[in-house]
């Protein structure tokens, strides 16, 4: 899997910046159950977190939208996110079956 982390930043222009898989992400349950498109940005790492949020389909301002997990999870839980997780804090992705899109966001650090 890192050399598709690799592939994805160098495709794109990234530094790369795996979090330690001992963190954890914001992840919501659609993006368990597999929804499309899957949605994610990355926050500066913070209190054990990686600053990874993950998420599915439309946005929702809901308090209970994410909810924690280990990064070691997603292997299982959620690999369709695994090749964009060493995107540095700044950044965004948004995948579905033949589609993937990649864009620097630095209003991400500013929060």
């Amino acid at each position: 899997m890192e050399q598709a982390q690799v592939d994805i930043c160098e495709r794109y222009g990234a530094a790369f910046s795996p979090p330690d898989g001992a963190m954890k992400v914001g992840i919501s349950d659609s993006a368990l159950r597999g929804e499309v498109p899957l949605h994610g940005l990355r926050h500066e790492p913070q209190s054990g977190t990686s600053g990874w949020f993950i998420w599915s389909g439309e946005w929702s301002d809901a308090a209970d939208l994410f909810k924690p997990l280990h990064l070691h999870h997603l292997a299982d839980d959620c690999p369709a996110a695994l090749p964009f997780l060493a995107l540095p804090p700044g950044w965004r992705f948004m995948t579905a079956p033949g589609h993937e899109d990649v864009w620097p966001d630095h209003t991400l650090l500013e929060q």
